[in-house]
């Protein structure tokens, strides 16, 4: 009962958190942006909160109990993608005022990509990210409360995140994000270092756990994360999912400033390293407390329940809650966005403030319902993690060929991105059906999204040479050349070296390294 009392005080605190910050008049900047005011403390929290939902939790400690801690690499090599984003697009996605990525690709491209990939990245919020952190979410809450069905667990966590989301949008989801990452934060710790205290210590794990599951870099042949899908095919889904994912972006679309933006970015870059401690080991020291647990999803959930004292329980569980009601949050916002300014405002572009915000909030509600029909069925899948990685091996690599390529090379037109967007989607769909449900290619996604990724850029690369058309003044602004670099460089000059967000950047990179070279 006081655990009960612990999670419903948290939780109700930040909903009402929500709906104190939230502006129900609120124009449409303000509903979907934040009015771009945030500054880099909140983005950064936001950022860390949104990407490490209960989804990453129950997904990273259950892959850590079943392959190794090697599943770390997607998490360190998120400080290298922001590194990127930082220096190469995130200066074009700000300066461009757009409210949404696809947006961004319409500026780039033409109106075929803005409508592709706002109904990718629709599609991946509800039935990848809001669906999946509904149902991790609800697993726990199910082992404290056994009785209610999953889907009725399902039903009260989304309504609690989008009672303030509906009503804030935004504004709301930034604020209470920065709660819950603190939240979220503290009980990890807590949850870790007991953890690590009952499994003997740090030298106890290592006597009893295999070598190989306490290593980042692992052989070719290794069924999690091989080497050679480290270096080739995480990038890709980082690139993904950092640089392009409204999820994710939205954040940044928020800043106050471009600084802002860079070093929001960076301090959620940073913040990712702390989750080796904070979500991976406790999988691995799992692996000594209770070496027979029937599914690996059910590792973070029963480290809460067998390890905690009776009111500590509540707390981090109230955090784990936090987690799932800020991914819920996050997504249906990005997502809301999406709808409202690239499908229906390009249909009614006469729309009044208040329309868009109305729209906006009951194109939330509908996704939401979506989301939560959905979420039951996931116990269907294997484990969490590889589900979620692999949906994105196959469905991303086409956005980020027009990404990278159309970045830096100003040659990328309408007519490739088009043939890409068509081919690129048809070999995904090929190299799904002939590699999981046929098993005719035995090919681990991490090698399969490179590959794609390859045969996207030759595509467009040809397709825009074989009807080359004259670059747009709007598109070649969005183009990255050696001149940017040496603008900015005369610009650093007057910035003290602690705001410079290239030695901000060099720093996050160093100590990635470090750690990195240590779990070697």
């Amino acid at each position: 009962m006081l655990d009960l009392l612990v999670l419903a005080a948290c939780v109700g605190g930040i909903v009402v958190f929500g709906l104190a910050v939230s502006r129900r008049k609120a124009r449409a900047e303000e509903y979907f942006l934040a009015s771009r005011a945030s500054r880099w403390p909140a983005i950064g929290l936001a950022l860390f909160a949104s990407n490490i939902s209960s989804t990453a939790i129950v997904g990273l400690a259950g892959a850590a109990y079943g392959m190794g801690i090697s599943v770390y690499d997607y998490e360190w090599s998120a400080g290298v993608v922001l590194a990127f984003y930082c220096v190469f697009l995130l200066p074009f996605v700000l300066r461009s005022r757009v409210y949404t990525m696809p947006e961004f690709l319409e500026r780039r491209y033409d109106a075929r990509a803005r409508l592709y990939f706002a109904a990718l990245n629709v599609f991946l919020n509800v039935f990848v990210d809001s669906a999946a952190a509904l149902y991790c979410g609800a697993l726990v809450c199910r082992m404290l409360v056994p009785g209610p069905p999953l889907w009725a667990i399902v039903a009260v966590l989304a309504g609690a995140a989008g009672l303030y989301t509906l009503a804030g949008g935004l504004r709301a989801v930034i604020y209470t994000q920065a709660a819950q990452a603190v939240l979220l934060i503290a009980g990890a710790a807590i949850i870790s270092s007991i953890a690590l205290t009952r499994a003997g210590g740090w030298h106890a794990v290592t006597r009893g756990v295999a070598p190989g599951m306490l290593s980042l870099i692992r052989p070719s042949s290794d069924p999690g994360v091989p080497w050679p899908g480290l270096a080739l095919g995480i990038p890709v889904l980082g690139l993904y999912y950092w640089c392009t994912n409204q999820y994710m972006v939205q954040q940044t679309l928020a800043a106050r400033s471009l600084d802002d933006g860079r070093e929001g970015a960076l301090f959620a870059g940073l913040l990712k390293l702390t989750v080796l401690f904070l979500m991976i080991l406790p999988g691995t020291f799992a692996i000594v407390l209770f070496p027979h647990l029937k599914r690996p999803d059910l590792v973070y959930p029963t480290l809460m329940l067998r390890l905690l004292p009776e009111g500590l329980l509540g707390l981090v569980a109230a955090g784990f809650v936090a987690a799932t009601m800020a991914a819920v949050a996050s997504t249906l916002n990005s997502a809301a966005t999406i709808i409202t300014m690239d499908v229906v405002k390009r249909i009614a572009p006469r729309l009044t403030e208040s329309q868009v915000v109305h729209i906006g909030r009951r194109s939330m509600a509908v996704l939401l319902l979506v989301a939560m029909l959905w979420a039951p069925q996931l116990q269907r899948f294997g484990t969490l993690w590889q589900y979620l990685q692999a949906m994105l091996a196959y469905a991303a690599p086409p956005i980020v060929a027009l990404v990278l390529t159309g970045t830096f090379w100003r040659g990328a037109n309408a007519a490739g991105a088009a043939a890409t967007l068509v081919l690129g989607t048809a070999c995904g769909i090929a190299f799904f059906i002939a590699n999981v449900p046929l098993h005719l290619l035995h090919l681990h996604f991490l090698y399969v999204a490179p590959l794609l990724l390859g045969i996207d850029t030759v595509v467009l690369i040809v397709a825009s040479a074989w009807r080359p058309a004259r670059t747009s003044a709007v598109a070649s602004a969005l183009v990255w050349t050696p001149a940017h670099y040496r603008a900015e460089t005369e610009r650093l000059r007057s910035v003290a070296l602690w705001r410079n967000y290239r030695v901000q950047a060099l720093a996050l990179l160093i100590m990635t390294t470090v750690v990195v070279m240590i779990f070697r």
